[in-house]
């Protein structure tokens, strides 16, 4: 009995193998290879002839129908992304205006909290908004669909994108299980846009949309091997995305390269009436877009502000130490100054508190946030926080409420509006992020702070601070990680720039393995 099971499992083992290396068709019959290809590359195999978008969304479907069940990195596919498929093939041979590069004819997954007005649910991953229909697209999504990018589905997220309970894992949810990490199905995909960076990691999608309110695009970017763009809070509009906090939430890019993740933040970025933050923040988009800033010599003369000790100080002989030593190196060469002699001590105690208060002014945020976007909804089975927590209860097997719980839920349910307390926490948070990261980076005259992985998260949500990530090794696990440049208030183009010259500079990203 025990040598037949072990030969079923090996035949399992084996063919599972088979079915990851065989891959959909990812040539074309003009020999163009799908797999890893740029928004450039699509482009001009459109342009050629070598492609349709008709064959671009067969090739993705194809890769999901493969690999989702074992990546779980998607909710649900489009039925409508064929038919618009052939709409972007109908246009760019009849060269109609716009047909013609940028995101035209590309398909995107958009994570499940970024609402779109079809036949798919907007479902934060959880099993209570299904079944519920949205007023209009999001913001962003008006944007893609304007630019000709097709919608091909929804991308999975850590449920209630991570603002349920702590206890919950990253990358779970109600709706699809444990998303994995296709790099090492062991490690952390990360969260809460751990779906975004899981799909395009693994090619089932040209690129990919996810949000962060504290790390959610930064930390999965970080583990899975692709670019993750953290805009400036109000850069991209937050209207139609299901909200934790306006005040830090962002819309931003993961993507496999600084290239695509800039045609996408250029068709994303901008104005619109539903969400305020973004008419102030407009200001800061520049005259020609951000894919004018992909300089291969954008190191040159750029201020990288260093701190050994606070951010990368790993054990002698560790392998973080060695990589990121290489790579402060190809920074130099690439012509930027490293800033060391920072006085991080006072940069630190401008955060120095007993009191939490990021969560404690979240913890009111939410509600009120929560609680207007469910009222907005066209059709909800659910209208509030509280009968948010009631279906959880209700629900508890499908939801795994008790293994996971609803704590922060319960937590939120319990405040009234901004008090006295949440007010002087709003106001500690803003003397925070002036007297820390902004002295930090003006006193220094620097372009950027760099950080190894998503350590830096926590001080740029506080502040609405952008920060780009860009692949940077493998731990001896197969475990991806990052570098991660980030600047001040509208500082997008500058770390564009440094971002991209450091990717051209390293090209470290390979496709994931898939193994355990």
């Amino acid at each position: 009995m025990a040598s037949s099971k072990s030969s079923l499992l090996s035949f399992m083992i084996l063919f599972l193998q088979a079915m990851l290396s065989s891959g959909s068709h990812s040539k074309t019959n003009h020999g163009f290879s799908i797999k890893e290809a740029t928004v450039q590359d699509l482009q001009l195999a459109f342009e050629k002839n070598q492609l349709t978008s008709r064959q671009l969304v067969e090739f993705y479907l194809g890769e999901i129908h493969r690999l989702n069940p074992l990546l779980r990195g998607v909710i649900e596919v489009n039925p409508a992304a064929l038919t618009q498929a052939d709409k972007a093939d109908r246009e760019r041979k009849a060269k109609a205006p716009g047909s013609l590069g940028g995101l035209h004819g590309i398909p995107i997954l958009l994570k499940d909290n970024i609402a779109t007005k079809d036949k798919m649910s907007t479902t934060a991953g959880s099993l209570a908004l299904v079944g519920s229909i949205v007023p209009r697209d999001a913001g962003v999504v008006t944007k893609l669909r304007r630019a000709g990018a097709i919608i091909l589905g929804k991308a999975s997220l850590s449920e209630w994108a991570h603002y349920r309970d702590n206890n919950a894992p990253s990358g779970w949810c109600a709706r699809s299980g444990q998303g994995k990490n296709p790099y090492n199905l062991s490690a952390d995909p990360c969260g809460s846009s751990s779906g975004s960076a899981i799909s395009v990691a693994a090619n089932l999608a040209a690129v990919t949309l996810g949000t962060e309110t504290d790390g959610s695009i930064l930390c999965p970017s970080n583990n899975n091997a692709v670019v993750g763009i953290k805009p400036t809070v109000g850069l991209t509009s937050r209207a139609g995305v299901i909200p934790i906090t306006p005040r830090q939430d962002t819309v931003g890019p993961m993507c496999r390269t600084v290239a695509d993740a800039a045609y996408v933040l250029d068709a994303i970025a901008g104005l619109d009436y539903n969400d305020k933050a973004t008419i102030e923040a407009s200001k800061y988009i520049p005259h020609g877009g951000y894919k004018q800033f992909l300089k291969p010599d954008g190191l040159k003369g750029k201020r990288l502000g260093l701190s050994r000790n606070v951010f990368f100080g790993f054990e002698n002989g560790s392998l973080f130490t060695e990589f990121f030593e290489r790579h402060f190196s190809t920074l130099r060469q690439g012509g930027a100054v490293l800033v060391e002699n920072l006085n991080i001590s006072k940069f630190l105690a401008a955060y120095s508190s007993s009191i939490d208060y990021e969560s404690l002014a979240m913890t009111a945020e939410f509600k009120l946030a929560i609680n207007s976007y469910l009222k907005e909804l066209v059709v909800s089975p659910v209208r509030s926080l509280k009968d948010l927590i009631a279906f959880n209860n209700k629900f508890s097997n499908l939801e795994k409420t008790k293994e996971y719980g609803q704590q922060l839920f319960l937590d939120a349910e319990v405040t009234n509006g901004i008090g006295k307390k949440e007010k002087e926490a709003l106001l500690n948070l803003a003397k925070m992020s002036t007297n820390g990261f902004e002295k930090l980076m003006r006193e220094n005259k620097l372009d950027a702070l760099l950080s190894p992985f998503s350590s830096v998260s926590s001080f740029l949500a506080k502040g609405g601070y952008p920060g780009i990530i860009v692949p940077a090794g493998y731990d001896t696990d197969g475990t991806p990680f990052g570098l991660c440049f980030a600047g001040l208030k509208g500082s997008e183009p500058t770390l564009i720039e440094i971002s991209y010259a450091f990717e051209q500079a390293t090209k470290i990203r390979r496709p994931p393995s898939f193994k355990h």
